[in-house]
């Protein structure tokens, strides 16, 4: 197995993200000496991954010369949700020179969904947003073995178990490709461009479709040893709760995600209990969670306690999780984040009152920054990282 080097990684990590930057500073800021960062430096260029920028503002003796990732530096960066498909086209900065977004139902299955991105992002080359693609970053909605690059046993995603899905974005882009589920990209989206830019250790809880949690504890994606840490969406809540997808009962999932409120919601909408929904109902033949929220906006009562239902539920168990794990910060985000406010509520108050004191009392329970872009953003983080451990 190849070893990437972390120095060299660093060099290109502070080049993404703080831009061009004179070989002065960049050998101060990574302590590398003279000889071997111009050694680096020039192998980079080689390979197509730096270039020089000009001439550096005087330190009082020569000037030195700027270095900046090259401009044709792409990264391809898909998020893959229940009902849709984004992708973004990005330069070596992560900045957007390409996007599509498009409904999918991710129960048709890998070929169709992959053969989708991949004419996405045939597309973007076509309209002349790339030449070559460096890397690709994927996220998927389920438990994903990150070593292999391969979903497990996704509950949500029939047909996807130990698809080769690295592999086959390998094979039609010729390039490295990274595969996530789709918390962790949204976590490290977050972390890198979002609210939790400079907190090395917290929670982001995605609660759409599915409910999962990212973890980031040191600075860096904890994923636990084969990849599923944080599928909190299958934490039992009631032991006499309705059945589940992952096939057990009670789940937190079960419970209080988009699909289990639209339940809810079409239940009181037909009882007559929530006029706002039963209105809604009427007009459209269906109620979603956003009819919900649009309801507690209108200051429907109905609505309002079944956002705080599943706002007591997630935050209980969110309690268990801080008492275990102490983060700095908690990043609500996903679909139902959408639900405002009325939610934040209520997460924070059983958070603050059911956690130890010493664990809330500098804890922050925040709405994502990035919202719907987060997974984009931490996949194009992913593609770069594995580009430039290519380069090593």
């Amino acid at each position: 197995m190849r070893t990437v080097d972390p120095l060299h990684v660093r060099l290109l990590r502070l080049l993404r993200d703080e831009g061009a930057v004179s070989r002065a500073e960049l050998g101060d800021r990574l302590q590398m000496p003279r000889p071997r960062l111009l050694a680096e430096l020039e192998r980079l260029v080689s390979l197509g991954y730096v270039a020089e920028a000009g001439l550096a503002a005087s330190r009082g003796g020569r000037r030195s010369t700027l270095v900046e990732l090259s401009p044709r530096l792409r990264f391809a960066a898909v998020d893959l949700g229940a009902s849709s498909i984004d992708v973004e086209l990005v330069n070596g900065r992560l900045e957007p020179v390409a996007a599509y977004a498009e409904a999918a139902d991710i129960r048709t299955g890998p070929k169709v969904i992959l053969q989708r991105v991949n004419e996405l992002l045939h597309k973007a080359r076509v309209d002349g947003a790339y030449e070559r693609l460096d890397a690709v970053g994927i996220g998927v909605p389920g438990p994903v073995s990150f070593r292999d690059g391969v979903p497990v046993s996704p509950p949500i995603m029939p047909g996807w178990d130990r698809f080769p899905v690295r592999e086959l974005l390998t094979r039609e882009h010729g390039c490295p490709a990274v595969v996530d589920n789709d918390v962790n990209i949204m976590a490290i989206g977050e972390r890198h461009g979002g609210v939790a830019h400079s907190v090395d250790d917290f929670l982001f809880v995605k609660i759409g479709t599915g409910i999962g949690c990212g973890i980031y504890l040191s600075g860096e994606v904890y994923r636990g040893t084969d990849g599923c840490a944080g599928d909190i969406g299958h934490i039992q809540v009631d032991a006499h709760g309705p059945m589940c997808s992952c096939g057990n009962v009670g789940c937190l999932e079960a419970l209080f995600s988009g699909a289990a409120l639209a339940k809810d919601a079409t239940a009181v909408a037909r009882s007559g209990a929530s006029p706002a929904l039963a209105e809604r109902l009427a007009a459209h033949g269906t109620v979603t969670a956003l009819d919900v929220a649009g309801g507690a906006v209108e200051g429907d009562v109905t609505c309002i306690q079944l956002i705080r239902d599943g706002g007591r539920r997630v935050g209980g168990v969110l309690a268990g999780l801080v008492s275990f794990t102490n983060p700095s910060m908690i990043v609500i985000g996903g679909g139902l984040a959408q639900l405002g406010h009325i939610l934040l509520a209520e997460i924070r108050s059983v958070v603050y009152r059911r956690s130890l004191p010493l664990a809330t009392g500098n804890l922050p329970v925040v709405l994502s920054e990035l919202g719907p872009r987060a997974g984009v953003a931490g996949a194009a983080v992913l593609a770069s990282d594995v580009a430039f451990g290519e380069a090593s």
